[in-house]
C-alpha cells in the first residue's frame, strides 16, 4: 500500500489537507477526523481518475523530505483501494474489545463494520 504525505491546516471547525505530490488534490473537514477521511477519500478518486484517464499515478516523496509549512502538520494518507466487494472475515476478539468497538461505534453514529473499516484506515494513515 502507498501511502502519501500530506499537509493539515486549520482550526476546529475547519480543516484542510492538501498533498505535496499532489497538486490540486485537496480536503476538507470540520475536525480533524472528517478531514483526515475526506483525503483518503479525495485520494482514492484522484487515483481511480487518473487510471481512467491511463495517467501515471504520481510517486510519493519520502517522509523524511517533507517540512510542512508554518501552521501545518504533516500526516500520512494510505491509498486504499476499495473493490466494492465485501469479503467476510470471521474473527474472534477478546470480549473487551469488541465491547469497547461496539460503545465507540454507537457513539460516532456507525455500525460495527463501519467503525472497523474507519479504524483499519487510520491506523493506515498512523503508518504503523
Amino acid at each position: 500500500m502507498t501511502r502519501y504525505p500530506a499537509f493539515v491546516d486549520g482550526e476546529c471547525g475547519a480543516y484542510g489537507v492538501t498533498f505535496p505530490d499532489l497538486p490540486g488534490i485537496v480536503a476538507m473537514g470540520k475536525t480533524m477526523d472528517e478531514a483526515l477521511v475526506n483525503a483518503e477519500e479525495a485520494l482514492r478518486d484522484y487515483a481511480v481518475e487518473a487510471e481512467r484517464d491511463g495517467r501515471p499515478i504520481a510517486d510519493s516523496s519520502p517522509l523524511e523530505q517533507m517540512s510542512p509549512p508554518m501552521g501545518s502538520v504533516l500526516v500520512v494518507i494510505p491509498l486504499i483501494r476499495l473493490s466494492g466487494r465485501t469479503v467476510r472475515a470471521n474473527l474472534t476478539l477478546d470480549e473487551g474489545v469488541v465491547a469497547f468497538i461496539d460503545a465507540e461505534a454507537h457513539r460516532r453514529r456507525m455500525t460495527r463494520r463501519a467503525f472497523v473499516e474507519w479504524m483499519t484506515r487510520r491506523i493506515a494513515q498512523e503508518g504503523g
